[in-house]
């Protein structure tokens, strides 16, 4: 058994420095710059815009709100890599990931709008829902339905099978180390929780998520907060040591510029999954009267992942300095790092705090594989052998190897995100018209609304014609 870890382990560790060395890193940070400066800096100029299209109501019955689809988006996205994978990558890339994670969340926002929007334009009615994303674009707008089944069974084994097993991983981890709980019951407690909420469907997914991810994410925010201020007189250093580090100019501080840009970007890719073809299957969802506005709303939840909770974390762990040692890797030093500014109390806030993160993160991740199962067959017996293969693998992950389940993670997540860039790169001029179609209508004092006919040539569509308001 060990030579087949072994083996397994060497396998993966090869795949991510292939794919993240000489593929992702270029593709994201070119693509991104790439649809920012096409949207004219539409993360920057429409930044309120967000805020507002955030609020409306649905439009129709069918479907779920823009702010349902925003928290199951968000549910997934803030999750351990918010937590854990930012104490991952200031452990081994010194501060200066932190800054990388900045500019990849900065520039993906415009990419997270091209991929949302699109998602958007091709979703499809599913009864009284909607469904929608990578798959479903790849086969209406390039007609290329296998490349659609690839990516689908990608994102079902990364989202459902492998993030959650990272997800239960970190939550077993945490409560065996506070609590000195089995990992094997933990796990157990999972199984039963998740199961009583996937086998409900998307709307009991939307309402518990929609609880969850507000109040775990105010209460984490505040006690961030708090350190920052109880350390003020310490953040302009902060801010300084994360510049320096990002372009090598602190190496004692822990990793060089190569390790700064990798495990920031890595990291923060899995974090706000900005380009990888996750958060359009929840913005399809959403029953809106244009499709930019879920594009506004993901790429705002961009934003909120990476800028304002993970630097939560960044600034907590870098305060504290217990990072320097690398006596601690992952949940533990975040916890080492908050018990420095708090107490002994900080332990159990961040167990119960990864619970929530993470609970909710296992839902969402869910979600997107069922939408692509029904994708790839719409068979009930697919999504039956579905949900008990997620309920196996939130039991593996409580179980695994804390690094492999991580690595898998990263390998499986690139091979996804190379896939759908390389699609949106090829679909984008649609996005930019989509987007042009919203401001100009924005510019009248209208509150948008979207027909096919009003793009030259856009063909696909199931859910825009001439009546589209009442879809």
């Amino acid at each position: 058994m060990d030579a087949i870890l072994d083996a397994l382990t060497w396998l993966v560790d090869e795949g991510n420095n292939l794919l993240w060395t000489y593929i992702l890193i270029a593709l994201l940070l070119g693509l991104g710059v790439y649809f920012t400066v096409r949207t004219n800096f539409v993360q920057i100029r429409l930044f309120g815009e967000m805020f507002r299209v955030i609020s409306e109501k649905k439009d129709g019955e069918a479907g779920v709100s823009a702010f349902q689809a925003f928290t199951i988006s968000t549910a997934s996205r803030v999750g351990t890599g918010n937590i854990t994978g930012v104490a991952l990558a200031i452990a081994s890339g010194g501060p200066g990931a932190v800054f990388w994670m900045w500019v990849v969340a900065l520039i993906g926002m415009a990419t997270a709008f091209i991929e949302s929007t699109l998602a958007q334009v091709y979703k499809v009615r599913d009864g009284e829902q909607f469904r929608g994303g990578p798959a479903y674009y790849m086969q209406k707008a390039l007609g290329r339905r296998k490349l659609g089944v690839v990516f689908a069974i990608l994102l079902t084994i990364v989202f459902g099978f492998i993030f959650n097993s990272v997800q239960s991983n970190t939550i077993a981890q945490s409560f065996g180390d506070v609590f000195n709980m089995p990992e094997w019951v933990v796990g157990l407690a999972l199984v039963v929780l998740t199961a009583l909420i996937i086998f409900g469907g998307v709307k009991r997914i939307a309402r518990v998520t929609q609880v969850l991810v507000p109040v775990m994410a105010v209460l984490y925010i505040l006690v961030a907060l708090w350190v920052v201020i109880i350390n003020i007189t310490e953040v302009p250093a902060v801010f300084t040591l994360i510049v320096k580090s990002a372009f090598g100019l602190e190496e004692a501080a822990g990793g060089a510029i190569g390790a700064a840009i990798m495990q920031g970007v890595r990291r923060g890719l899995f974090s706000n999954e900005a380009g990888m073809g996750s958060v359009p299957n929840a913005a399809a969802s959403a029953n809106v009267s244009h499709p930019a506005k879920q594009g506004l709303v993901q790429s705002l939840g961009v934003f909120f992942d990476t800028i304002i909770i993970c630097s939560a974390t960044a600034f907590i762990i870098i305060l504290a300095g217990v990072y320097k040692t690398g006596e601690q890797e992952g949940i533990l030093l975040t916890q080492a790092s908050l018990g420095v500014h708090v107490g002994d109390w900080a332990p159990y806030f961040l167990a119960f705090a990864i619970l929530f993160f993470a609970f909710s993160s296992i839902v969402g991740n869910y979600y997107y594989g069922e939408t692509n199962i029904e994708f790839i067959n719409a068979h009930s017996a697919w999504l039956t052998a579905y949900r008990v293969g997620v309920l196996g693998m939130v039991m593996f992950g409580a179980l695994a190897k804390v690094s492999l389940v991580w690595n898998m993670a990263d390998l499986f997540m690139g091979i996804m995100a190379v896939l759908n860039l390389v699609v949106i790169a090829a679909l984008g001029k649609i996005a930019f018209k989509v987007l042009g179609d919203y401001t100009a209508q924005r510019k009248e004092g209208k509150n948008p609304e979207f027909f096919a006919k009003n793009i030259p040539g856009l063909k696909g569509t199931d859910c825009w014609g001439e009546h589209s308001r009442d879809n």
